[in-house]
């Protein structure tokens, strides 16, 4: 038995989930488990606060159109992957010389370090707690939803968001005030 190498496998935008899911299913099903370690998608945790103010922990993709495989090929193997997965379009491939004018491209293992990398950031994100995505921008017209201002509107002056807070203008008895809130505290309007 040789040893295991990581390959990158390219994918359809937005299937990655699925064609991993299918792959892994595949590999089962013919028996293959003992040539493959593992098949992962390298995912980070973002909160998204969404424009209604709820805060919602999603995966974001940290390399869009591939998964990762660890895995001995072999022809059937290699196979399975170019064939019969669908929205899986193959490996990232080298072209390499036969011998005389013949070129041939075939699957190139990532080197051991660049693999170690991506999993040392996996592993972090698995434990980390997910970064908040900003809906927000400086300049963007919000109304409020918190009980002190509800239905307040005003414009966003300041983002803070290592704090999850922006500082936003607030008209206040004909006064511009300038109110921190928590992104959970205001719409867009």
């Amino acid at each position: 038995m040789g040893e295991m190498k990581w390959y990158v496998l390219r994918t359809a935008g937005g299937k990655e989930k699925k064609a991993a899911e299918y792959l892994s299913k595949e590999i089962e099903r013919s028996g293959l488990q003992d040539q493959v370690a593992q098949v992962l998608v390298p995912v980070k945790k973002v909160e998204v606060v969404t424009s209604s103010g709820k805060r919602k922990v999603s995966d974001k993709l940290l390399f869009p159109g591939y998964v990762l495989i660890q895995a001995e090929l072999s022809a059937k193997l290699e196979n399975i992957i170019r064939n019969l997965v669908p929205g899986m379009s193959g490996f990232l491939m080298e072209k390499k010389s036969t011998g005389g004018s013949q070129i041939e491209r075939v699957p190139v293992p990532i080197r051991d370090e660049e693999a170690a990398r991506i999993l040392g950031v996996q592993d972090e994100n698995a434990t980390a707690i997910a970064e908040t995505e900003v809906q927000f921008k400086v300049g963007d017209h919000v109304r409020i939803i918190d009980e002190r201002f509800e239905n307040f509107t005003g414009v966003v002056d300041e983002i803070i968001e290592s704090r999850g807070k922006l500082k936003v203008l607030v008209m206040i008895f004909n006064r511009k005030n300038l109110v921190e809130l928590s992104f959970t505290q205001v719409t867009k309007a």
